[in-house]
């Protein structure tokens, strides 16, 4: 896939990964051989076959997970 076309996705998508200013890493003691496993696939599919890349978890999950839900201020109840 060519830069060009990377691109046009990324635009027609709002996608800037390269805005992103925090991460997570995983623990998981198996996660290079994990990636790198992922990596071959990506690189030498098997014949015949697509590869798609599914996120675990959505945006906003992934932020409830990461930070405490703040309580609803009564104010904010008025009709």
């Amino acid at each position: 896939m060519s830069q060009s076309a990377v691109s046009r996705i990324w635009r027609a998508f709002g996608l800037k990964p390269h805005i992103v200013e925090t991460w997570k890493l995983s623990t998981d003691p198996q996660f290079v051989t994990k990636v790198r496993d992922v990596e071959r696939i990506y690189l030498s599919p098997p014949e015949n076959t697509l590869v798609l890349a599914v996120d675990e978890k959505s945006q906003i999950q992934a932020l409830d997970r990461t930070q405490p839900a703040l309580p609803i201020a009564p104010a904010s109840w008025r009709r």
